[in-house]
């Protein structure tokens, strides 16, 4: 079953390579039947099936070698524009070459250094354009993940021995949060509010199995009764049932963050 398994991700490496390099293959081509058509540097002084050809040659095989060294470059260079430019750099002298090389082939140009030193400077910013443009075809967009947090309804036992402390209106209302005043604290629920004698800790002792989470230093809230949540420059606050607003300090947010809220 493992040997399966890996094989089966193997094969799946594999092919989702092989359409990359395919993906790119169709944009050197669709980028040389542009050059084409275009006829730039002079170009369109050529016959039109020489002029396809010779940009056919030159833009897809410079890009290939572009496209290789930029794999083989990622995991040293994990930016992508600044590895754009190292091989933009990198190949120009190569792909220079190769275009002398077409050239000559095809139209009998000349084949020394005064035809590197002319084409050189024509070559690099058309590898560094290529680059770019394969950037821009793959660059990952920031995904939007909305997530939602499915609340299961808290056991009974859970917050039985402090809802025993509360008056008999709001014993069996809907808790939504608990905020503490020196040592007093105030019961938030549904049914309205009321102050009890009772020290923070003591209170979120008797809420540990409660489905609900400490957001401040004076805060507690039940996690059912979360509307929403704002995070803003190391600061949150919560939206809770009833227009009530809860703040949320920096030490925790990760519990909230974990929970899917932002």
């Amino acid at each position: 079953m493992k040997d399966g398994a890996k094989d089966e991700g193997a094969a799946r490496r594999t092919g989702t390579v092989a359409r990359r390099w395919a993906a790119d293959l169709a944009m050197l081509v669709l980028i040389s039947l542009l050059m084409g058509f275009l006829g730039p540097f002079g170009s369109d002084r050529l016959p039109a099936a020489g002029r396809y050809l010779y940009w056919l040659i030159c833009m897809t095989g410079g890009g290939l070698i572009g496209i290789a060294l930029d794999e083989a470059l990622i995991r040293r260079v994990p930016d992508a524009w600044r590895r754009t430019a190292a091989v933009a750099i990198l190949i120009t002298p190569l792909v220079t070459i190769l275009v002398m090389a077409t050239e000559a082939l095809l139209f009998g140009g000349r084949f020394d250094l005064v035809g590197f030193a002319r084409l050189i400077w024509q070559v690099g910013p058309i590898c560094l354009a290529v680059m770019a443009v394969r950037v821009l075809v793959w660059r990952r967009t920031p995904a939007r993940i909305e997530t939602r947090t499915v609340i299961a309804p808290p056991l009974p036992e859970a917050e039985a021995a402090f809802r025993r402390r509360l008056s008999a209106k709001r014993r069996e209302a809907r808790l939504i949060a608990i905020e503490a005043h020196d040592h007093y604290l105030k019961v938030h629920t549904d049914a309205g509010a009321e102050l009890i004698a009772m020290r923070f800790g003591d209170a979120l002792a008797e809420l540990a199995q409660a489905h609900g989470w400490r957001v401040h230093r004076s805060w507690w809230v039940a996690a059912d009764a979360v509307e929403g949540v704002r995070w803003r420059r190391g600061v949150g606050e919560m939206q809770l049932a009833g227009g009530l607003a809860a703040p949320v300090s920096r030490t925790y947010g990760p519990r909230l963050k974990e929970a899917g809220w932002f």
